[in-house]
């Protein structure tokens, strides 16, 4: 008689929690092919469909909820359980699963990741990028990197970098055709990249200086949800864009790009490494932690 093993529970899970099969065949590092064959001995062993399948979705059956509501808490105790010994190892090993936005990933690769692999050869990254926000828990990651703000209240944070600014730059062409903005409701008169955020909204440009703040809801000719896209039309002279300082700031420095309104957009706290408080981390994901802490205090050094 078959009996499922711990990987094939998993395949179901990642299946449900992704609503596909090929990114959860991404997620677990097989084939869509291997993963289609894996659910459908169980569910041949099972003697009932778990998902209904068409050619653009995937949907749990009812039987899939079920299957789903009785499997996934026992599969947390028994990955805790596994967790809970994992923590008592000397040398770290393993798989981290790391989810950013993709210019914090390239923030953190060289001074924090790179080292921790020298450092702990036997340990795989797995560090996945994306805009939206996500619940790093339900899709099965063991840290996530955002901007401190962006960090959910429930979760443990870890400064790991420098405190951020934004920049608001246009090109010198655009300013040979227009006056630069003095204060930010000036920006209404220009105009601007908008830009849309994972979410679908469109983003309002954030100021501060001393007690005042301000949201302006920019408009402009083009909509972009890319900031190496943006930073293209700015350089072309299109409008006004808005950035992280990172992103532009060897464009501001030979003067390819002019700044303005830079005393409206004071430093703001920077990266964050996050994640739950488990009660077991594994060895890999404490020393992972552990250097970022070192290498965040040296920074501020």
């Amino acid at each position: 008689m078959y009996r499922p093993g711990l990987n094939d529970l998993d395949a179901v899970i990642a299946i449900a929690r992704n609503a596909s099969f090929r990114v959860a065949a991404l997620d677990l590092g097989m084939s869509t092919t291997a993963l289609s064959n894996a659910v459908a001995k169980l569910e041949a062993s099972l003697g009932v469909r778990l998902f209904n399948r068409t050619t653009r979705s995937v949907s749990l059956t009812d039987e899939g909820r079920v299957f789903i509501d009785q499997v996934g808490p026992a599969m947390q105790d028994i990955h805790g359980a596994m967790d809970a010994v994992r923590s008592r190892q000397a040398t770290p090993s393993g798989t981290l699963r790391i989810n950013a936005f993709a210019t914090a990933a390239r923030d953190i690769l060289s001074p924090l990741v790179l080292e921790f692999l020298r450092r702990y050869p036997q340990v795989h990254i797995d560090l996945v990028t994306e805009g939206r926000l996500v619940d790093i828990v339900a899709e099965g990651f063991d840290l996530g990197v955002r901007v401190a703000d962006l960090v959910p209240s429930d979760m443990i944070a870890v400064s790991i970098g420098r405190p951020q600014r934004y920049a608001v730059v246009g090109s010198p062409a655009y300013f040979e055709k227009h006056d630069r903005p003095r204060v930010p409701p000036d920006l209404l008169k220009h105009l601007c990249i908008r830009v849309r955020l994972p979410n679908g909204a469109l983003y309002r440009w954030q100021f501060k200086k001393g007690g005042q703040t301000a949201q302006i809801d920019v408009s402009g000719p083009i909509t972009l949800d890319e900031a190496s896209l943006a930073r293209t039309a700015v350089l072309e002279g299109i409008g006004l864009g808005f950035f992280m300082e990172q992103n532009v700031l060897a464009d501001i420095e030979p003067r390819r790009l002019v700044r303005v309104l830079e005393d409206w957009t004071p430093p703001f706290a920077g990266l964050c490494l996050y994640y739950p408080g488990r009660r077991h981390p594994s060895a890999a994901l404490k020393a992972f932690i552990g250097l970022a802490r070192i290498l965040s205090a040296r920074s501020e050094a």
